[in-house]
């Protein structure tokens, strides 16, 4: 199992959705109001007068399968627009209860 942790410009709140929906990812935790910047060329997503833009961001437990398909999606959500931005994060689960 693989915890994958997507942070997005709320502008692709529609589209995060669709995805998790089309790959029959049930499960997530979902945090609106994410403030932050991208470590390469992002713009800050800080809710502020000069910056106000925010972010969102889910996590999600899935199958070994599942990370592979996941990434390439939000890949190619990505290069639709760089400018709005969506990163992907993928750490080990060695125990759930």
């Amino acid at each position: 199992m693989k915890a994958v942790f997507i942070v997005f410009n709320q502008a692709n709140t529609e589209r995060v959705e669709y995805m998790l929906d089309r790959l029959e990812i049930r499960g997530f935790t979902w945090w609106e109001n994410v403030k932050g910047r991208g470590s390469e060329t992002g713009e800050p997503r800080m809710g502020t007068h000069t910056w106000p833009e925010m972010n969102s961001a889910v996590v999600t437990i899935v199958s070994d399968e599942k990370v592979q398909v996941l990434l390439e999606k939000i890949k190619k959500l990505d290069e639709v627009n760089k400018e709005v931005g969506v990163k992907a994060f993928v750490w080990e689960i060695s125990q759930m209860v």
